[in-house]
């Protein structure tokens, strides 16, 4: 099983990165200024040199060999000193020219094979500091070539000096990004602390954060919590409706049950309890198929995007669905719609809001009557339905919307689930439904406004 990261390792180590980065950009920046300044005290110390040869040979000026002898001297005088302080002393060369004639340079080689440069010879390369001294009277010209030597920096003491600053500081920059580090987290430990105190069955909201980054994730967690409410509220409800649809249907088919075992020997009564038992199962399978569709457009709002849909094609198609109900009781369908109207739709509950609102039109539509439909298309597409059944009162059109209401005195049978279904539907794809008279003040006239695209 792969182990989980830690946040307080990942925010500690980001710390210890970042003054990694700090300190390389320092070291970096020491070693290109201690490079610089070595440059500049090379030459500057070159220069010296060379100039201070020079004055002493001018005294001897006369004497080439003493010249030499001197200039020895000198070179044997500075090799000396540096040795006593424990110094090495930095690769150079040094010629010196009487009357245009060398008569003395430096012992052994200049190293990496370079060639011994002339009066005139530019510098011996970048590494290289180069200072030429005459003195037109004696004749002289003193040249000294010295060597930027910063190789001690990649020694083990050159390291040291700049590795041994972290080393040191390290512990007292980590315990104060620790401190911090733990410190900046207990908000966010409080939040998950606070999370776990609510139950399956009382999802509490957070109270507000008072940390900026906290603030959206508090309100997040609320957001998710009012979700998981609202659809246990509802799978509560769901279980309610069905307890109390179920129950008079499942009476009916179990007293019809028990006539059929009771009265084996009487033919009408066995006759008349299939009948109910057949009833009951009809009823009992009518209202599951309303409730499991009720509940479908509860949940359609956290369904995906919608897509576009010919909402003329889809109104064929469910109309050949109902035709052999209107065939049953005798009701013509009659369609009034343009070629095609394209719209952004969600397909399942679009369907479910043209079934519920036909197969209420035509069920209450009188034997050999007519249902209309039709969609008037345009930017804000209408579709209209109208039936020549009994109609609805305008005192009762906005409550026969609510779940398990009917009309009294309703012969029809159902479970008043119909209009419920389709105002939810409705809903669902940016829909409002209204319900009119219908013509000539006879039968029910049920419009569905489309909202633009």
């Amino acid at each position: 099983m792969r182990s989980q990261r830690s946040l307080f390792r990942r925010l500690l180590g980001g710390f210890l990165l970042v003054m990694l980065a700090i300190w390389l950009g320092v070291v970096g920046l020491a070693v290109y200024e201690t490079k610089v300044l070595h440059a500049r005290h090379t030459a500057a110390e070159n220069r010296g040199w060379a100039r201070q040869i020079l004055l002493n040979l001018r005294s001897v000026a006369h004497d080439p060999a003493e010249v030499m002898r001197v200039a020895q001297q000198v070179e044997k005088l500075r090799y000396d000193m540096l040795r006593e302080v424990e110094y090495w002393p930095k690769p150079a060369m040094l010629q010196v020219w009487l009357h245009g004639e060398r008569i003395y340079q430096s012992e052994g080689r200049l190293p990496g094979g370079l060639a011994l440069p002339g009066p005139d010879t530019p510098s011996l390369g970048a590494e290289w500091s180069t200072d030429t001294e005459r003195d037109a009277a004696s004749g002289l010209m003193v040249r000294r070539d010295a060597m930027h030597d910063t190789s001690w920096l990649l020694t083990g003491s050159g390291a040291a000096y700049y590795v041994a600053p972290l080393l040191y500081s390290l512990p007292f920059l980590l315990l104060p990004a620790w401190f911090i580090v733990r410190r900046g987290l207990q908000p966010l430990q409080a939040m998950v602390a606070a999370i776990e105190q609510s139950s399956g069955s009382a999802l509490h909201p957070l109270p507000p954060s008072g940390y900026r980054e906290l603030a959206p994730l508090a309100a997040s967690v609320n957001q998710l919590m009012q979700r998981l409410t609202e659809r246990v509220e509802r799978d509560k409800e769901f279980l309610t409706d069905a307890a109390h649809e179920l129950k008079t249907p499942l009476s009916v088919i179990q007293a019809n049950a028990h006539l059929l075992l009771n009265h084996r020997d009487n033919p009408s009564r066995l006759q008349e309890a299939d009948q109910g038992l057949r009833q009951g199962v009809a009823r009992t399978t009518h209202t599951v198929h309303q409730l499991l569709a009720l509940e479908r457009a509860r949940q359609d709002a956290e369904a995906g995007a919608a897509q576009i849909l010919d909402l003329v094609h889809l109104l064929r198609e469910r109309l050949a669905h109902a035709a052999p109900l209107a065939m049953q009781r005798n009701v013509e369908l009659e369609l009034d719609a343009p070629a095609e109207c394209a719209l952004a739709l969600h397909r399942e509950s679009v369907v479910a809001l043209f079934d519920n609102l036909v197969g209420n039109a035509i069920k209450y539509s009188p034997q050999h009557g007519s249902v209309r439909v039709s969609l008037s298309a345009g930017k804000a597409p209408v579709l209209a339905i109208c039936d020549e059944g009994p109609g609805i009162i305008p005192e009762l059109r906005a409550k026969v919307f609510e779940r398990f209401y009917r009309i009294p005195g309703q012969t029809q049978p159902g479970s008043g689930l119909g209009l419920a279904i389709a105002e939810r539907a409705a809903q669902r794809n940016g829909a409002r439904i209204s319900l009119h008279d219908g013509d000539g003040a006879r039968g029910l006239l049920v419009q569905v406004r489309f909202t633009p695209a």
